[in-house]
């Protein structure tokens, strides 16, 4: 089995030299329990920068499990992985070879590659719900997938709620938007990206410099990440420096995406976020992320839930009345009201990354999601 750093120990220890922004620490055993000062605490977070650690989510023995899932399954056959490439119709779901993506306007090639398995098919094995999957995934399924998946819902229900109840919503109004006995995009990712020194040597100081994933928003509802080498960049709001999150051991690292921003009339931020090399001398090293996506149930529409929510109502006046000070009340108005099912959302992003797709600057516009229209 090829050699992996997966803990922090005998790795380099993240440089001191680099701009890094710190997180709230967010207690997930206080949030089970609704302490009011945790829930208050993490509002912050979710409202002010959109990015927090998590502590305390009990998924590690899980999360160990998911990256010798995803070792097991790069190291295939380049030609067995491409049995089970995404392909470039929208679809998530699969395995990515490096350089599949764009990751900015002038068409520049992305230089990871990933296994997205849908949550939908973890919970309907052995019968597929979306495809199928390489026979690393398949054999990982029961013991590794399901309780990895099993408990990052859990995780992410509770986020969720805590988010319903403090936007004033209906009870369960949130929850019911990503139902579990409907489809969605959600989905489990282990992303592998290469050493510098194993990138192609040409052009080489270029691509050692090279962003691995570029500046964007996420598409869903919610993100959990785990990973041990630093790399994940933020860009705070009101801020034109990019700093680094510092990987912290038993920390999970989780944002918002568009989904919630859109649901919340911009109340919840989905912070605009960019992935670099590692940083120091970690960079000696492949960075290996897991990642947890919970998404929206497909059918629903990505709009701001102004009839159900006073709060949500008075940030999207707001925000409208401040567009037409500006002069741009369409695109205030366009922000909350995409006229999108969340699977239509998930599918234009995902086409128009592909490098397959690519058409020119155009075609990654049209991949962007609330991040275009940012202020």
């Amino acid at each position: 089995m090829a050699t992996r750093v997966l803990e922090f120990e005998g790795i380099p220890p993240f440089p001191t030299n680099v701009p890094t922004h710190p997180l709230l620490v967010i207690d997930y055993e206080l949030l089970k329990l609704q302490d009011k000062r945790e829930i208050g605490r993490l509002w912050e977070a979710a409202t002010k920068l959109g990015f927090w650690y998590l502590k305390n989510h009990g998924a590690d023995e899980e999360v160990n499990g998911m990256f010798d899932m995803g070792e097991e399954t790069m190291s295939l056959p380049l030609e067995e992985k491409m049995k089970f490439e995404q392909g470039d119709s929208g679809r998530s779901f699969g395995y990515k070879a490096p350089g599949a993506n764009a990751i900015d306007a002038s068409g520049t090639l992305d230089t990871i590659e990933l296994i997205n398995i849908s949550k939908d098919d973890v919970l309907s094995y052995p019968t597929p719900t979306n495809r199928t999957y390489p026979t690393t995934v398949n054999a990982r399924m029961g013991n590794t997938l399901l309780p990895f998946v099993q408990k990052s819902v859990q995780v992410n229900n509770t986020i969720l709620e805590v988010f319903n109840d403090k936007l004033g919503l209906p009870k369960g109004a949130l929850l019911a938007r990503h139902h579990d006995g409907e489809r969605s995009g959600s989905e489990a990712r282990v992303i592998r990206n290469l050493k510098r020194g194993v990138l192609v040597k040409a052009d080489e100081e270029k691509r050692n410099a090279r962003l691995a994933m570029g500046s964007h928003t996420d598409f869903g509802s919610l993100s959990i990440l785990h990973n041990r080498l630093g790399g994940l960049q933020v860009l705070a709001p009101g801020s034109d420096e990019w700093q680094y999150v510092k990987p912290i051991p038993g920390h999970a690292i989780c944002n918002i995406g568009d989904a919630l921003t859109l649901f919340s009339g911009g109340i919840l931020r989905s912070n605009l976020h960019r992935v670099m090399p590692p940083p120091g001398d970690q960079a000696a090293y492949e960075r290996w992320s897991l990642v947890f996506f919970t998404r929206p149930s497909n059918q629903v529409i990505l709009r701001a839930l102004v009839e159900d929510s006073d709060l949500i109502k008075r940030a999207v006046d707001q925000a409208t009345a401040d567009g037409k000070t500006n002069d741009s009340r369409t695109t205030i108005t366009s922000k909350f009201e995409t006229g999108s099912t969340a699977e239509e959302w998930f599918a234009r992003r995902v086409r128009n990354r592909r490098i397959n797709s690519w058409k020119g600057p155009e075609t990654w516009m049209a991949s962007r999601g609330t991040e275009q229209v940012e202020a």
